[in-house]
């Protein structure tokens, strides 16, 4: 059983169409990039996904409350420790201090439960941003760009940790700008432009849809875009 079906998702904004029929599966453990340039319709997909904004038309067929939605800018508060965070969101979703106790250990946050959460490093930061998104024990992570603020240590760490999720069966789709990290991570991509979904399927397969000189992922995908006139 797949663990997120979404069927023709469109979203318009007054005269414009964010997103266009985009239909596409994700399957339990697995890792799905979204990238495409500015303004492609990424985070409207996402808050699509998540429940945060309704389509126009179109369905997914995951609760809200089975989906774990973490936005780029961190919702947690920052003069509040890690652990009344956790305490605060858990009230809010309805789940038990259980769940924060096993959040704290899971996310490796337990010798940093009683620090503020403002003196954190941005990595440890956007730990606790994730942990508060995976307090319902979702079936499925959303991330909006989950490293773009981190340096490469910072950014690295937090992979480790994202990708360790997925061993669990939470199968993860998050957006970011740097497609090398896609290539990366990812399992599978989800090219967006205009808020068309242009490709869906393994890096290595973008790569095997434009010329076979470009050997770099990067200009192989600008290149991709290109072709397609975006």
């Amino acid at each position: 059983m797949s663990a997120l079906v979404a069927e023709s998702l469109s979203k318009r904004f007054g005269d414009r169409d964010a997103l266009s029929a985009v239909s596409f599966r994700v399957e339990p453990g697995q890792v799905v990039a979204i990238i495409g340039p500015n303004g492609a319709g990424k985070t409207t997909l996402l808050s699509i996904l998540g429940g945060v904004l309704p389509p126009t038309s179109g369905s997914v067929d995951r609760d809200p409350h089975e989906i774990g939605w973490v936005p780029q800018q961190p919702a947690v508060y920052s003069k509040l420790s890690v652990v009344e965070n956790l305490r605060l969101f858990a009230r809010l979703e309805g789940v038990s201090d259980d769940a924060v106790r096993q959040m704290l250990d899971r996310t490796g946050l337990v010798e940093r439960a009683d620090d503020v959460v403002s003196e954190l490093s941005g990595g440890n930061r956007q730990r606790v941003n994730i942990a508060v998104g995976l307090l319902r024990e979702p079936r499925v992570l959303l991330l909006d760009e989950p490293s773009a603020a981190l340096d490469p240590r910072q950014r690295a760490r937090i992979w480790e940790f994202i990708l360790g999720l997925t061993t669990h069966g939470i199968a993860v789709v998050f957006s970011t700008h740097d497609v090398g990290e896609a290539e990366r991570f990812a399992d599978r991509l989800l090219v967006l432009a205009d808020g068309e979904l242009l490709f869906a399927g393994a890096p290595a397969g973008l790569h095997k849809q434009v010329d076979a000189a470009h050997t770099d992922f990067e200009t192989a995908f600008v290149s991709f875009l290109r072709e397609r006139g975006h």
